[in-house]
């Protein structure tokens, strides 16, 4: 089996607007923050901007796994057919000039199939949960860097928060490749392949605002999603990961171990294309 492992990739999506530009919209939702309190509050007085100030912002970038695997089994089998023909009178069959002879009103066939199965996983997981998230594949449409991995963590020098990725590269690769793996029951193969496509890491930018109703003695967060430009109303900050850095020989790990602990021995030809951040890796090595 040959088994051909993609670049370990680390993209960073664009902000569309500035944190600024973002304050200005979500202070316009800021009372929507505060949900069934302002229907209340409303019934009597509308509330007024005066009574409430924003006690936090932050700039941090969420991350996601984007995983592409497919596999390519072409593969020869014989197989044994059994016809049932039209009558108890029929005695014997004529096929391309050979005969075969009926028994038990049947007749049994010897034959090849050619067959080919090409398995495809496309995975998007949310790098925070770890759970599968279909909706972040809309990020894909929109612009985005692709910068080292080693270079994420001047975000966070920066200012802005790196949200890190709860698991590694290997951990969401076993478990895409466990999907497109499978036993051939053949009698000749003709190709067993994998290919482990994307393995790529995708930052995107979010603004968070914390408001206080002062009377009220309340807060909540409005998150403004910097690149499609959703405004969400029950919003969280991530002020714990504040000034911590990533590690991304954490993150980006896979390698042919990686592959040997699915499918130990068996004469695999693992290919490995990671070479920038091997070459990144060696020249920080004193």
């Amino acid at each position: 089996m040959d088994i051909t492992l993609a670049d370990e990739r680390a993209f960073l999506l664009k902000e569309q607007l500035s944190l600024e530009q973002a304050e200005g919209r979500a202070w316009e939702k800021k009372v929507d923050a505060f949900g069934r309190m302002v229907k209340v509050a409303s019934f009597l007085q509308r509330p007024k901007d005066s009574d409430f100030e924003l006690i936090y912002k932050e700039h941090r970038y969420e991350p996601f796994w984007h995983i592409v695997c497919r596999a390519r089994y072409v593969y020869e089998r014989r197989r044994e057919y059994l016809i049932t023909l039209s009558g108890n009178e029929v005695r014997s069959v004529s096929l391309d000039e050979k005969e075969f002879v009926v028994r038990d009103g049947r007749i049994h066939l010897t034959l090849t199939e050619h067959c080919r199965e090409e398995p495809e996983r496309i995975r998007f997981i949310n790098g925070y949960t770890n759970q599968p998230d279909d909706t972040l594949n809309q990020y894909l449409n929109h612009p985005a860097n692709e910068v080292p991995p080693e270079h994420l963590e001047e975000l966070g020098k920066k200012g802005a928060i790196v949200v890190p990725a709860q698991a590694r590269a290997s951990a969401i690769v076993r478990d895409v490749l466990l999907e497109v793996l499978k036993s051939i029951q053949a009698d000749t193969i003709l190709e067993d392949a994998v290919e482990i496509a994307n393995v790529d890491l995708y930052y995107h930018p979010v603004y968070a605002f914390q408001y206080r109703w002062k009377s009220k003695q309340k807060e909540a967060i409005v998150e403004y999603d910097a690149v499609t430009s959703e405004l969400r109303t029950d919003g969280k900050t991530f002020q714990q990961y504040m000034g911590k850095l990533l590690d991304p020989e954490f993150l980006f790990d896979v390698g042919a171990d990686t592959i040997d602990l699915l499918v130990p021995g068996g004469g695999l030809a693992v290919k490995l294309a990671r070479k920038g951040l091997d070459v990144a890796r060696n020249r920080s090595t004193p």
